[in-house]
């Protein structure tokens, strides 16, 4: 197959999970083209059926806001003629499924049908998607969609709720490529970030206020007076800077890094003794996944799709939004408790492998099939 993926090309889940896809589809033999505004973070290696297209937003005085959304239906329409291309496969509603919208309109009037395929991933839905400025369009170019997937069951409920969708939704969980993540700790590594055998919590997302970064800060400072531990703070976004404020108010920065955005996040995970998630809401929770592929028990809030896979009691602990004290007390419950920790690392590396990328991708690759 021939397939044209649209996709945000940042460390977000959607971009990352997209990209992973791309990257799973093309090494089965099938010709992909990412079609993104620049390359996307996790597209590094060079892989022959893998095309990158960027799309060009021309400026103009005329434009007060470059108008990203022609653009990129255009560059669509000429990526699929010119690559006879046999089917989109979209990333996130706003502006992508819309914008596949129009680029399907267009090829019909050349006699051209592309099939088109949106994944919804969270905030295109939950957030961004409420928002009476763009319910509208949301809704209609999810419903001109040939078909649609969620990536949680929680997901494609929350869509059905909010919307009228007149099709229905295709579950098709997230996924990890288990056997990346699968690394054995480099000892020297472990040593700098812990040098006396500290237990190491590792939290990873893009910092945005929904990640409630704060909160992690204030159940590590709980974390560190019953078991020494280290914190790493893995990622970047617009509430870093309130956090590294915190960790100095309360003295505890000695303690903490900040190691920013990495692509090579699975030689950190493999480090790591615990994963915190203290989000107000994760449509599916793709670092929490990552973090159990590595064999790391989950701490996280009892929101979205996390329920689905971070199992209260096996692979982790769920707790209510902003619960400091019970996501504390259940991170020491096992950071000071090595056969317990073992018992719920192998949880949860067993939990990672019943979402692994060959399990998931045959299921968009017989999506794909329908439509062909």
């Amino acid at each position: 197959m021939r397939i044209g993926i649209v996709c945000y090309p940042t460390f977000g889940g959607s971009g990352v999970l997209a990209t992973e896809l791309g990257k799973a589809l093309a090494d089965k033999g099938h010709l992909v083209h990412f079609i993104t505004y620049q390359q996307p973070v996790r597209l590094g290696e060079f892989n022959a059926n893998i095309f990158y297209h960027e799309v060009r937003v021309p400026t103009y005085p005329l434009f007060d806001f470059p108008p990203y959304e022609t653009a990129l239906a255009s560059t669509m329409v000429d990526i699929i003629v010119n690559n006879q291309i046999d089917l989109l496969h979209v990333h996130y509603a706003i502006p992508h499924a819309s914008a596949a919208y129009m680029a399907k309109k267009i090829l019909e009037t050349q006699n051209r049908k592309i099939p088109v395929i949106t994944t919804l991933h969270g905030t295109d839905i939950t957030l961004v998607g409420r928002d009476k400025t763009f319910a509208p369009v949301v809704a209609f170019s999810i419903n001109q969609s040939d078909a649609i997937t969620a990536v949680s069951e929680n997901l494609s409920g929350e869509t059905n709720k909010i919307f009228r969708i007149e099709k229905d939704i295709h579950v098709i969980h997230n996924f990890v490529d288990v056997a990346r993540f699968s690394k054995k700790p480099i000892d020297a590594f472990r040593r700098v970030i812990a040098p006396n055998n500290e237990k190491i919590i590792l939290h990873a997302s893009n910092f945005r206020k929904i990640k409630r970064v704060n909160d992690v800060v204030k159940i590590f400072a709980r974390i560190r007076q019953g078991a020494p531990s280290k914190l790493l703070f893995i990622g970047d976004g617009p509430e870093r800077a309130e956090a590294e404020s915190m960790c100095r108010d309360l003295h505890i920065c000695d303690d903490i890094r900040f190691v920013g955005k990495q692509d090579q996040i699975e030689e950190i995970f493999a480090i790591g003794d615990l994963f915190i998630l203290t989000s107000e809401y994760e449509s599916f929770g793709l670092a929490a996944l990552e973090a159990m592929a590595a064999g790391i028990p989950v701490i996280s809030t009892n929101v979205g799709g996390l329920p689905e896979i971070n199992i209260q009691g096996e692979t982790g602990f769920l707790s209510n939004v902003g619960d400091i004290d019970d996501m504390a007390s259940h991170a020491l419950e096992l950071l000071t408790n090595d056969e317990k920790m073992a018992i719920f690392k192998a949880n949860a590396s067993a939990r990672a492998s019943e979402f692994d990328i060959h399990r998931i991708v045959p299921q968009y690759e017989a999506l794909y099939n329908q439509f062909l």
